[in-house]
């Protein structure tokens, strides 16, 4: 299984223009399984590039073989028109659970700047049996609420594993309560607005006896001796100041044997962020 995540900066490229079908083009010819994706956006005219287009529907549209799940965090009208900005996730393979949370947002009057962030969960019938797939975009101005993001990821991580745990079905239960088997197994995946010497990637994989599936960081498994390539910062965008790593795939121990590859896309330019590449056996 083939997974790729990528903050597409809605499209727009370091020209300053946006091409949407220069990120339909790069995720072809990835040809993965599943596609996680971030800052997408619809009907927001006054981003650069003017990104008026509904881009969920545009590509949900050029990937029609795979089932899109969208997750506008963000949902401001305007004269009746919703602008959307968030995440979304496609898979090729059969999705039969998706989940959406709203994480975090604690008011922090020393940034006042910052939008809503939300995380996608869906449970796919992968060919090793089922995973959970779930991607992110973290908050960037605030460590405050980028921290409070990640101590809700790891609680939801629990809850997850717990779920699975002491699942049982009941046919005798209405149908809404019939979700079926959750698992555990997961792969985490999305910009995370952190670096690797940052507290807020040592609190995601800290040890935690409580959690049965703790999270590790899949880059570290593939390349424990080589510095980590950069996300950001590539192709002479405005920020960072330094390129540096921001995306990430973190997965539960049971997969890590079963990671036979970590890698980023750092040849295009379409957005100020690289695409990055997960392969499980």
């Amino acid at each position: 299984m083939r997974v790729v995540s990528w903050n597409i900066h809605w499209g727009c490229g370091k020209d300053g223009r946006i091409r949407i079908h220069a990120i339909i083009d790069v995720l072809r010819k990835l040809n993965p399984d599943v596609i996680c994706l971030q800052e997408v956006a619809s009907n927001h005219a006054e981003l650069e590039g003017n990104a008026t287009s509904n881009q969920f529907r545009q590509l949900a549209g050029a990937f029609g073989g795979y089932q899109p799940v969208i997750e506008p965090t963000s949902e401001i009208y305007q004269n009746n028109l919703p602008r959307q900005f968030g995440n979304m996730l496609l898979s090729k393979y059969r999705i039969n659970q998706v989940h959406r949370y709203l994480l975090p947002w604690p008011p922090d009057p020393n940034s006042p700047a910052g939008m809503p962030r939300g995380l996608i969960e869906a449970v796919i019938d992968a060919p090793g049996g089922k995973v959970r797939v779930l991607t992110t975009h973290l908050e960037y101005y605030s460590p405050l609420q980028r921290m409070a993001q990640v101590r809700h990821l790891k609680y939801l991580h629990w809850e997850a594993c717990e779920r699975a745990r002491i699942f049982q079905p009941d046919p005798s239960m209405d149908s809404p309560y019939q979700l079926g088997f959750r698992p555990g197994s997961a792969i985490y995946c999305g910009d995370f607005n952190f670096t690797p010497d940052s507290p807020d990637y040592q609190e995601l994989i800290a040890p935690d006896d409580s959690i049965a599936l703790p999270l590790v960081d899949a880059w570290r498994l593939r390349h424990p001796e080589i510095a980590r390539a950069p996300t950001a910062g590539l192709h002479g965008f405005k920020w960072p100041e330094r390129a540096d790593c921001f995306d990430y795939f973190f997965v539960t121990n049971d997969l890590a044997q079963r990671v036979t590859e970590v890698e980023v896309q750092s040849e295009t330019a379409a957005s100020d962020h690289q695409p990055i590449v997960l392969d499980i056996a």
